[in-house]
């Protein structure tokens, strides 16, 4: 208790001492536009993409938005959101992309908000098929990576995975109690940071390397590592969903907090001091040093998140967020909701280049989505201030 009354004292405090921004309804009205802007271009949310060739609109891209959209609803309980969601789910028959045999983490990113919800408002078959597919994984092989503790835990070989399914585990141990989901998700992912390729978590520098390939000595033209934006940003809120479905006592719990608390720090260092954005290229501006809107947004999900815990002390990280909000208003939102200064998507910092204010990515959705979940965060913590 004291430690929560000393942090919203600090909050408080670095709060009045900076420059007058965003109110909460600010912020409010900023998320409604971007949402807005989406919902009515893509008015029907069953309707497959057409990005160089069809997909289902269940693809990892579009669940993104959604994650987005139920982070939006818990501070806004509209239920255009819900009734959106619901056809969509409903759509797809609450089933991961490709099946309830499939083992890539990006058919399985639907399910966050399949599971989300069932806990909203009950109804088992919105969970049985990912459940059955998860329990299908947990006793697949992966044969390509047979030096993964006998390559069941291999399956999470890019960072990105750990976002797209790695909350997907832990919602399962919510809502069914039972431990081997939880379990198996850490072995998952404690693979992909210590032993693939030696390990992807640089806990040296508090930052992660994209998959194999990227591994040092892979360098940008100045010598530095080559640590990408928004893969970083995928796990930094990985951890954070996964934290939110823990209890704070759990030894789960606790080793998420401390690579949270490492890619924090290591991040907050990483922002660009003329505008408050992050580059693609995060430690680089040799390499793709310029503006980038889904791994800012992602970044102030986290740290909003961070200081609403009590985790990072609000006078280092308030002005950070503070900065980053400011600076996703400024230079990215446009009078319609459209989101300018989105990396399409890729793998590295060179994906979608250049970016613009007004460049469309190939896929707006995900870019929709990493903005609502900043945003949403960024709006309790002013909440919490303001109390």
């Amino acid at each position: 208790m004291r430690k929560t009354v000393l942090s919203l004292l600090a909050l408080m405090i670095a709060s009045t001492t900076m420059a007058q921004g965003d109110t909460a309804g600010d912020v409010m009205k900023t998320l409604r536009k971007v949402n807005d802007y989406f919902m009515i271009k893509y008015a029907d949310p069953t309707l497959p993409t057409n990005v160089n060739r069809v997909r289902p609109s269940s693809l990892w891209t579009r669940a993104v938005y959604y994650e987005g959209l139920m982070a939006l609803y818990e501070i806004d309980k509209d239920p255009r959101y819900i009734d959106y969601t619901d056809r969509w789910g409903s759509f797809h028959k609450w089933t991961p992309r490709n099946g309830v045999k499939t083992n890539d983490a990006d058919d399985q990113c639907c399910g966050q908000t399949y599971f989300d919800r069932y806990m909203q408002s009950g109804g088992d078959e919105k969970i049985k098929p990912i459940l059955e597919n998860l329990d299908n994984q947990m006793q697949t092989p992966n044969d390509k990576k047979p030096e993964a503790e006998g390559s069941l835990y291999g399956w999470w070989t890019w960072i990105d995975a750990i976002q797209m399914a790695m909350p997907v585990y832990m919602q399962a141990y919510k809502v069914t109690g039972e431990r081997k989901y939880a379990d198996h998700a850490m072995k998952m992912y404690l693979w992909t940071r210590n032993t693939l390729a030696g390990g992807l978590f640089n806990t040296k520098e508090g930052l992660w390397w994209r998959d194999k390939d990227y591994v040092a000595p892979y360098q940008t033209p100045d010598g530095k590592n080559c640590y990408w934006s928004r893969g970083n940003g995928w796990v930094y809120a990985a951890l954070v969903r996964c934290m939110n479905l823990l209890p704070e006592k759990d030894k789960y719990y606790k080793q998420l907090k401390k690579d949270f608390l490492l890619m924090s720090e290591a991040l907050r260092k990483c922002q660009r001091t003329e505008d408050g954005l992050w580059n693609p290229s995060l430690v680089s501006y040799a390499d793709y040093g310029g503006k980038e809107m889904t791994g800012t947004a992602l970044f102030l999900y986290g740290m909003a998140w961070g200081i609403q815990k009590g985790y990072l002390k609000a006078d280092v990280y308030r002005p950070v967020c503070d900065r980053a909000w400011e600076a996703l208003v400024r230079d990215c939102v446009h009078p319609d909701g459209f989101l300018g200064w989105a990396q399409g998507t890729g793998k590295d910092p060179s994906a979608g280049q250049p970016l613009s204010y007004t460049k469309v990515p190939d896929f707006e959705d995900y870019g929709t989505g990493c903005f609502l979940l900043g945003g949403a965060e960024y709006y309790k913590l002013i909440q919490l201030s303001q109390k």
